[in-house]
Protein backbone atom coordinates (compact mmCIF):
# COMPACT_ATOMS: atom_id res chain seq x y z
CA UNK A 1 0.00 0.00 0.00
CA UNK A 2 1.69 3.47 -0.87
CA UNK A 3 1.79 5.86 1.60
CA UNK A 4 0.46 9.09 0.38
CA UNK A 5 1.26 12.64 2.59
CA UNK A 6 -0.79 15.18 3.25
CA UNK A 7 -0.94 18.64 4.76
CA UNK A 8 -3.82 20.33 6.07
CA UNK A 9 -4.67 23.70 5.62
CA UNK A 10 -7.90 24.05 7.78
CA UNK A 11 -8.72 22.81 11.55
CA UNK A 12 -12.02 21.32 11.65
CA UNK A 13 -12.24 19.38 8.10
CA UNK A 14 -12.74 15.94 7.62
CA UNK A 15 -9.37 13.45 7.22
CA UNK A 16 -9.04 12.18 3.87
CA UNK A 17 -10.30 8.59 3.96
CA UNK A 18 -12.62 6.07 1.77
CA UNK A 19 -16.07 5.32 2.73
CA UNK A 20 -16.03 1.92 3.23
CA UNK A 21 -17.76 -0.60 0.79
CA UNK A 22 -19.04 2.54 -1.27
CA UNK A 23 -16.32 3.71 -3.72
CA UNK A 24 -13.03 4.06 -4.27
CA UNK A 25 -13.19 8.11 -5.10
CA UNK A 26 -11.95 9.94 -1.72
CA UNK A 27 -14.41 12.99 -0.89
CA UNK A 28 -13.21 16.39 -0.14
CA UNK A 29 -14.45 19.00 1.69
CA UNK A 30 -14.78 23.10 1.51
CA UNK A 31 -12.28 24.15 4.14
CA UNK A 32 -14.17 27.44 5.27
CA UNK A 33 -17.71 28.57 4.59
CA UNK A 34 -18.37 30.24 1.03
CA UNK A 35 -20.81 32.44 0.05
CA UNK A 36 -21.83 32.97 -3.26
CA UNK A 37 -24.28 34.75 -5.42
CA UNK A 38 -25.78 33.43 -8.57
CA UNK A 39 -23.38 33.87 -11.44
CA UNK A 40 -20.41 34.29 -9.60
CA UNK A 41 -17.30 32.49 -9.61
CA UNK A 42 -14.81 31.25 -6.83
CA UNK A 43 -11.65 29.05 -6.16
CA UNK A 44 -13.30 27.15 -2.93
CA UNK A 45 -10.51 26.30 -1.02
CA UNK A 46 -10.13 22.55 0.03
CA UNK A 47 -7.71 22.33 2.62
CA UNK A 48 -5.25 20.04 1.23
CA UNK A 49 -1.96 19.56 -0.19
CA UNK A 50 -1.24 15.77 -1.07
CA UNK A 51 2.04 14.64 -2.37
CA UNK A 52 1.30 12.50 -4.84
CA UNK A 53 3.98 9.88 -5.88
CA UNK A 54 5.89 10.46 -8.87
CA UNK A 55 4.35 8.98 -12.16
CA UNK A 56 0.50 9.73 -10.37
CA UNK A 57 -1.98 12.62 -10.92
CA UNK A 58 -5.31 13.18 -9.23
CA UNK A 59 -8.69 13.54 -10.97
CA UNK A 60 -11.09 16.13 -8.80
CA UNK A 61 -15.07 16.19 -10.05
CA UNK A 62 -18.00 17.18 -8.39
CA UNK A 63 -19.43 14.61 -6.06
CA UNK A 64 -23.12 13.48 -7.45
CA UNK A 65 -25.11 15.71 -5.12
CA UNK A 66 -23.05 18.90 -5.57
CA UNK A 67 -25.52 20.61 -8.30
CA UNK A 68 -28.41 19.42 -6.25
CA UNK A 69 -27.06 20.42 -2.91
CA UNK A 70 -25.47 23.79 -3.65
CA UNK A 71 -26.06 24.91 -7.18
CA UNK A 72 -22.68 25.28 -8.44
CA UNK A 73 -21.16 23.73 -11.25
CA UNK A 74 -17.14 22.93 -11.19
CA UNK A 75 -15.85 25.28 -14.08
CA UNK A 76 -13.21 22.81 -15.64
CA UNK A 77 -15.86 20.35 -15.81
CA UNK A 78 -12.83 17.90 -14.09
CA UNK A 79 -9.43 18.64 -12.33
CA UNK A 80 -6.04 17.21 -13.02
CA UNK A 81 -3.26 17.79 -10.37
CA UNK A 82 -0.05 16.18 -11.48
CA UNK A 83 2.75 15.10 -9.16
CA UNK A 84 4.82 18.33 -9.54
CA UNK A 85 2.59 20.25 -6.78
CA UNK A 86 3.39 18.60 -3.82
CA UNK A 87 5.04 22.02 -1.69
CA UNK A 88 3.31 23.53 1.67
CA UNK A 89 1.58 26.42 -0.33
CA UNK A 90 0.09 23.92 -2.92
CA UNK A 91 -3.47 23.86 -1.42
CA UNK A 92 -6.12 22.32 -3.50
CA UNK A 93 -9.20 24.15 -4.88
CA UNK A 94 -12.27 23.51 -6.61
CA UNK A 95 -13.14 26.06 -9.56
CA UNK A 96 -16.90 26.90 -8.72
CA UNK A 97 -19.58 28.90 -10.57
CA UNK A 98 -22.68 29.21 -8.54
CA UNK A 99 -26.22 28.49 -10.74
CA UNK A 100 -28.24 30.04 -7.35
CA UNK A 101 -26.77 31.73 -4.37
CA UNK A 102 -25.94 29.91 -2.29
CA UNK A 103 -24.12 29.34 1.20
CA UNK A 104 -21.89 25.78 1.41
CA UNK A 105 -20.47 25.72 4.96
CA UNK A 106 -16.91 24.48 6.09
CA UNK A 107 -16.44 20.80 5.88
CA UNK A 108 -19.08 20.27 3.73
CA UNK A 109 -18.44 17.27 1.04
CA UNK A 110 -18.24 19.56 -2.57
CA UNK A 111 -16.05 17.24 -4.37
CA UNK A 112 -14.02 13.81 -4.81
CA UNK A 113 -10.90 12.68 -6.06
CA UNK A 114 -9.06 9.62 -7.24
CA UNK A 115 -5.14 8.94 -8.16
CA UNK A 116 -4.28 7.69 -10.79
CA UNK A 117 -1.22 6.19 -12.72
CA UNK A 118 -0.29 9.01 -15.46
CA UNK A 119 -0.45 7.59 -19.11
CA UNK A 120 2.23 5.68 -20.81
CA UNK A 121 3.66 6.79 -24.08
CA UNK A 122 2.24 5.89 -26.81
CA UNK A 123 2.24 6.20 -31.21
CA UNK A 124 -0.23 7.07 -33.20
CA UNK A 125 -0.34 5.32 -36.61
CA UNK A 126 -2.46 6.40 -39.14
CA UNK A 127 -4.79 3.89 -40.57
CA UNK A 128 -7.28 3.86 -43.43
CA UNK A 129 -9.53 1.55 -41.67
CA UNK A 130 -10.18 0.42 -38.33
CA UNK A 131 -11.37 -3.32 -37.14
CA UNK A 132 -13.84 -2.67 -34.76
CA UNK A 133 -17.76 -2.34 -34.85
CA UNK A 134 -19.10 1.06 -36.49
CA UNK A 135 -21.68 2.25 -33.70
CA UNK A 136 -22.30 5.52 -35.16
CA UNK A 137 -20.20 7.86 -33.71
CA UNK A 138 -19.59 9.32 -30.32
CA UNK A 139 -22.47 10.31 -28.78
CA UNK A 140 -24.86 7.64 -30.72
CA UNK A 141 -26.56 4.60 -28.67
CA UNK A 142 -26.13 2.83 -32.23
CA UNK A 143 -29.09 1.71 -34.49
Amino acid sequence: MEEIKVKYFADGIDELCYVEGKSDWIDLHAAETVELKSGEFRLIPLGVAIALPDGYEAHLVPRSSTFKNYGILQTNSMGVVDYTYRGDGDQWYMPAYATRDVTIEKNARICQFRIVRNQPQLRFTRVEHLDGPDRGGFGSTGK
